[in-house]
């Protein structure tokens, strides 16, 4: 009897693996893609949070303004004339002073010669009351006292004749009319001298011509001074609006000056900020265009009203040590310091919810999960805030870019 001997398939794994490589790498990506969304539903995503620490905490103020003097001068003309030369450029330096501006003063220097030779015609008529007209009165008079004692001498000569007998009424009538006329003449020479004398019509009337001269002289002499504009104080010019030519009148500023001195900045501040603002506090300050190179400012002035077409009010702050790059009308930003903490609760603004609210609260961790916990604020600076009441240090927030649901899990991963 023969024996049939059937030979049996034999199962290789490595080749049916190979046969079924697309499915089986398919298979195993299903099955790990489940296995990761098992374990983030079963542990949660991984989410970066912060920590609730204690720091020093500044609040500040931000805002911009520009530079200037507490006060500017205007240089205008003081007479109505036409611009000879311009001696200064916009930005110079100036001392007080300095000629600025010049006039033609060809007529100004013409009239004041004019009141010269007035002055000296009146001066004249008063050294001539004083050296001829008041000597020779007194001359007169002291003649007419001398003719009139003669004369007196006559009619009581002639007077005791007639008594005697021995003079006739005409000789006495002739003696008493000489009398009359010498006493006239001496009350004439008295009142020449009081009239030439310093309490005299005469002399006064000099006088006064005299000192009028002079006066119109000294405002001749000021108004050809008015010719050459000068700098009333040290300072630096910062406009100009005058050329060679130019005729100019009263009341036009032709130059504007920034005295020397205080340097002060002065900014527009929100109105919802003025609770914050005091006199003498701190600040940082930098120019625009010097970003990098910061300075100290102080409050010096807070305006009582309100702008209310902006909202804001005017702040302005005194620069102690301005630098040397500062200019006028320079644009600044500055940072006022409006509270410190040296021991505060911090947290990063970025976690709190309603912020502006009166209600704000953060996302908190507790046993893997996130949960809403209201907290009440303090001072808040740039970047992070002080947390007066709901957290304790060591807590956990979430930020509110993370967009977690209350009670979902997670995994915290801290920054």
């Amino acid at each position: 009897m023969s024996v049939i001997s059937v030979n049996a398939p034999t199962f290789k794994p490595i080749s049916f693996l190979w046969s079924h490589r697309w499915f089986v790498l398919v298979s195993a990506v299903i099955l790990g893609v489940a296995g990761w969304q098992g374990a983030r539903v079963l542990i949660g995503p991984g989410v970066v949070v912060d920590q609730v620490k204690r720091g020093a905490l500044v609040e500040t103020v931000v805002a911009s303004g520009h530079v200037e003097t507490p006060f500017r001068v205007e240089i205008g003309s003081q007479i109505t004339g036409t611009v000879d030369d311009v001696l200064v450029q916009e930005g110079q330096r100036v001392t007080k002073g300095q000629a600025l501006i010049s006039l033609d003063d060809r007529e100004l220097k013409a009239a004041m010669v004019q009141a010269q030779g007035a002055v000296d015609q009146a001066d004249a008529r008063v050294r001539q009351i004083n050296e001829l007209t008041l000597p020779s009165a007194r001359e007169a008079l002291t003649q007419a006292q001398a003719n009139l004692l003669n004369v007196q001498q006559t009619f009581d000569r002639t007077t005791k004749l007639f008594n005697d007998g021995f003079a006739t009424r005409a000789a006495l009538d002739d003696a008493q009319k000489n009398v009359d006329v010498a006493r006239t003449q001496v009350r004439t020479a008295e009142l020449q001298v009081y009239t030439a004398g310093t309490a005299g019509s005469d002399y006064v009337m000099a006088q006064t011509q005299l000192n009028q001269a002079r006066a119109n002289f000294e405002t001749t002499t000021s108004r050809l001074s008015y010719a050459t504009i000068t700098a009333p104080r040290d300072g630096v010019l910062i406009s100009r609006s005058v050329e060679r030519g130019t005729v100019v009148q009263p009341g036009r500023a032709l130059l504007v000056l920034a005295p020397s001195g205080e340097t002060q900045l002065v900014l527009q501040i929100d109105e919802r900020n003025l609770g914050k603002i005091a006199l003498g506090q701190h600040a940082i300050a930098s120019a625009d265009a010097f970003p990098n190179q910061r300075f100290d400012a102080v409050v010096s002035y807070i305006n009582p009203g309100i702008d209310i077409s902006r909202a804001s009010v005017e702040v302005k702050l005194v620069v102690p040590q301005p630098p040397d790059y500062l200019r006028q009308d320079m644009t600044v930003s500055v940072d006022i310091e409006s509270a410190r903490r040296e021991n505060a609760l911090v947290l990063p603004t970025r976690d709190v919810y309603d912020m502006l609210s009166g209600a704000p609260w953060v996302m908190g961790v507790k046993a893997s999960r996130a949960y809403k916990q209201p907290i009440s604020l303090g001072i808040r600076g740039n970047t992070d805030v002080e947390v007066l009441s709901g957290v304790a240090e060591g807590d956990l927030a979430i930020p509110v870019t993370a967009n977690l649901l209350t009670g979902q899990r997670l995994r915290p991963i801290l920054q």
